[in-house]
């Protein structure tokens, strides 16, 4: 007794053909570069060497790119092989990595040990102390050999990669409003670099915090970095919403855990907004608040005036022109530092936007941002915010426990 023979029907020859043409349009796709091109989007891809990578120069001693991954990553990703092959082609001994991601990483001795981490999470920001230690050692390794560059990225090489670059560019004399510009140009074809507004705010604390006592060009600038200031958060508001009638919200912090870099976020508060009845009264601090118009400096006035920002207090009339939601904490919510509220129309998924600041740089107890300074702002989020949509979140006092702390609500700054 043997295996009987047998001949192939037309039904699995036509199969046998049809699996024939997925490999060969697999291996066209991964020699053309097809997927690495769809997923880069408007970020610029150079070529060279013969391979087609997703990385850009800002300067000539600063690249920016996306991760250099291994495996089935490589089929949309920079392969990492190919990252090596550029970099030791043009740069000999001379790079460093900066790799921002929390969610990946590779072995360091692919790139001869030349790695640094600074990890925070996608499509947020780092907490302020980590821009300092990451700006210190680029100005460092750049320093230390004119042929010295620095090779940045996170996963997809253009929101975090580019508040950091932007970073180092202000720490390297030029203003926020210039590095951004700059890597918005170098970096992506519609230029739109760094989009998400916390992260642009955040290149902004930074440009505050930075000054260059000795000229722009004669050594590292001095940081002085904002003293822990702590807040108690007393009421969220959402003003000038439709088709909705409630919000859900968490508050969480970024906190620091002794000997690790990465600050994770950690909830201290959730709750819901509902709409403002009228009649109903609360008294929590001062009605009016004085701020100025932070406009670009060009187009100040010599004469311009501070303007009186109302507070939208439910003992106001202008409060029932629009539809408003909010919720005020019968005990206040303690905040300090890096802070991140996030609001969804369900307390499960269906995330609708959200906002990163620091409590050092809120001015007068008041934070107020417009549906522009809001992150991720999908169809969902749009769908339920007015024209004149407005989150304000009121504080208290800056370090209420009776701090010996200088910082107070003078000294503070939320013009970013």
């Amino acid at each position: 007794m043997g295996l009987k023979s047998s001949k192939q029907g037309p039904a699995r020859v036509a199969n046998t053909k049809v699996y024939h043409l997925q490999l060969q349009f697999l291996a066209y796709i991964t020699r053309s570069s097809f997927i690495r091109n769809l997923v880069s989007k408007h970020r610029r891809r150079m070529l060279v060497g013969g391979y087609d990578l997703d990385m850009s120069y800002i300067t000539d001693r600063v690249l920016a790119m996306s991760f250099p991954a291994e495996r089935m990553r490589a089929f949309y990703r920079n392969p990492l092989w190919q990252v090596k092959s550029v970099l030791d082609m043009r740069h000999q001994g001379h790079y460093k990595i900066y790799n921002l991601c929390i969610e990946e990483s590779y072995d360091p001795t692919h790139f001869h040990g030349r790695v640094e981490t600074y990890p925070f999470d996608d499509n947020h920001v780092p907490p302020i102390p980590m821009i300092k230690l990451f700006c210190e050692s680029v100005d460092s390794w750049l320093s230390s050999d004119p042929k010295n560059i620095a090779v940045i990225h996170c996963m997809a090489g253009k929101g975090r990669t580019g508040l950091m670059v932007c970073a180092y560019l202000v720490y390297s004399g030029m203003t926020a409003e210039e590095a951004l510009q700059l890597y918005a140009y170098k970096r992506t074809t519609n230029n739109e670099g760094v989009s998400i507004p916390s992260q642009r705010r955040y290149v902004g604390y930074w440009a505050n915090i930075l000054s260059f006592p000795r000229g722009v060009h004669d050594g590292p600038p001095d940081v002085r970095l904002p003293k822990e200031c702590s807040r108690q958060l007393l009421r969220i508001r959402l003003y000038d919403t439709v088709n909705i009638n409630s919000v859900f919200f968490v508050v969480s912090e970024l906190q620091e855990i002794p000997g690790q870099l990465y600050r994770p976020p950690v909830e201290i508060s959730k709750s819901c907004c509902r709409p403002v009845k009228k009649g109903l009264q609360r008294s929590l601090g001062p009605q009016y608040y004085v701020s100025f118009i932070e406009d670009d400096e060009a187009n100040k006035l010599e004469s311009e005036e501070p303007r009186v920002v109302v507070q939208m207090d439910t003992e106001s009339s202008i409060l029932y022109q629009k539809t408003c939601l909010e919720h005020c904490f019968e005990k206040p919510v303690q905040v300090s530092g890096d802070v991140r509220v996030i609001f969804y129309q369900k307390m499960i998924g269906s995330r609708l936007f959200y906002a990163c600041f620091n409590t050092a740089f809120i001015k007068n107890g008041l934070l107020q941002l417009s549906l522009r300074d809001m992150d991720k702002v999908g169809s969902q989020g749009r769908s339920i915010c007015g024209p004149a949509f407005c989150l304000e979140m009121q504080f208290g006092p800056a370090n209420p426990k009776g701090s010996t702390d200088e910082n107070n609500d003078d000294s503070s700054d939320d013009s970013f």
